[in-house]
């Protein structure tokens, strides 16, 4: 299962991607896929073709993890 997070990059903007498991406490790197700025556009330092990228987690200050549209239809609307 992909999560989807919002990275927060010491001295850049804000990535949205997706990883394929969270990082663990021994990591010191963290592969991501498709990352872009949260508003969709391109990452300026990135080529275009870019896939995946690989960042060291001493340059991530925080890792935001966004709910699933699947989890959010799984719950549904519970009435008492």
């Amino acid at each position: 299962m992909a999560y989807t997070v919002i990275l927060h990059i010491i001295g850049e903007a804000s990535v949205l991607c997706e990883m394929e498991e969270l990082p663990k406490p021994t990591d010191t790197i963290i592969t991501v896929q498709n990352p872009r700025l949260r508003d969709g556009k391109d990452i300026h330092y990135l080529e275009g073709n870019v896939t995946k990228v690989i960042w060291p987690v001493n340059k991530i200050a925080l890792i935001e993890i966004l709910d699933s549209q699947e989890d959010e239809s799984l719950i549904g609307f519970v009435r008492e």
